[in-house]
């Protein structure tokens, strides 16, 4: 809810309202809330309030500089692979994200699209990888969000995916680590129009 913005930053968490949605007592809630603010998505401060956090510049360009180096060195493993078996597979869940975009389905589009980066990393033999970056991207996650609902913005992914594939089934390592650079570069390219949009979603 946090990352795909339906509880926007700076939102107040009622944890009754959670327990009652959710079926859970006290107890869990707490638990996970403790847990996302480890994560640096809620702020809790005692005898007060607990809100959604403020999307932190600083945190976004830390993870994407922790997925950048990740998934480069995942890249060149792939591209330096004897065969390419995994191909079909990639191709299949770029074909399913095409179709996803031409409908207009952001979470099936988003949920696609973690599948894709998560095979990169287990296909490289570095699957408990994927975790770690997905417990640090939590800001530069909701800024993709509210780039994702913007006009050619899920075929402009379809096509990076396609170009980084392309590159790894060539075994051009040192295209497919430039393609990854700048696709995972784009989100935060457009920082300032969407904090333009919303002012009161960031802080550096």
């Amino acid at each position: 809810m946090i990352v795909t913005l339906e509880l926007a930053p700076g939102t107040a968490i009622n944890r009754a309202a959670l327990q009652d949605s959710f079926g859970l007592s006290s107890t869990p809630v707490r638990d996970a809330l403790v847990r996302l603010g480890q994560e640096g998505l809620v702020e809790i401060v005692p005898q007060s309030a607990t809100r959604v956090s403020l999307i932190d510049l600083s945190a976004a360009r830390q993870a994407q500089f922790l997925r950048r180096a990740v998934e480069q060195e995942a890249v060149r493993l792939l591209a330096a692979a004897p065969d390419k078996e995994f191909e079909a597979e990639l191709r299949g869940i770029l074909d399913a994200q095409a179709v996803r975009a031409a409908a207009g389905d952001i979470p099936g589009f988003d949920a696609l699209d973690q599948t894709f980066h998560r095979r990169l990393l287990e296909l490289a033999g570095a699957p408990d990888l994927y975790g770690l970056v997905r417990r640090r991207s939590g800001h530069i996650d909701r800024i993709r969000h509210l780039h994702l609902p913007v006009a050619g913005k899920m075929r402009e992914v379809v096509r990076d995916h396609g170009r980084i594939l392309k590159a790894v089934v060539a075994g051009n390592d040192s295209k497919a680590q430039a393609r990854v650079r700048d696709h995972l570069a784009r989100s935060l390219a457009y920082v300032q129009t969407l904090r333009d949009a919303h002012p009161g979603f960031f802080r550096d």
